[in-house]
């Protein structure tokens, strides 16, 4: 039974994106990465360092993802409130000085 990458992929994606475990996975990636102890060990030329590879890119991806995001949630929401005062209108009392 073949473990198919996809589903990793999706989970991993998918359990970033929770703010409950989003530190927990970024740390724990980074714990991968830096210790000796991996799928395919780093002392095995080339082998040992793809899955490092693969590994920082995804964690490169969803978290630049994740910036990305976040920069348009907030460019839209002080959008949406200038387009909200926009449209407001303003009540000035004028003062008339002689």
């Amino acid at each position: 039974m073949a473990f198919p990458l996809q589903n990793l992929y999706d989970w991993y994606r998918d359990v970033i994106r929770n703010p409950k475990y989003r530190w927990w996975i970024i740390l724990g990636t980074i714990a991968y990465i830096v210790m000796p102890f991996d799928i395919a060990p780093d002392f095995i030329p080339i082998i040992g360092q793809i899955d490092d590879a693969i590994i920082i890119t995804l964690l490169f991806t969803e978290v630049s993802q994740l910036l990305i995001e976040r920069v348009k949630n907030k460019k839209e929401v002080v959008d949406s409130e200038q387009v909200a005062s926009a449209d407001t209108p303003v009540d000035v009392q004028a003062v008339s000085i002689d």
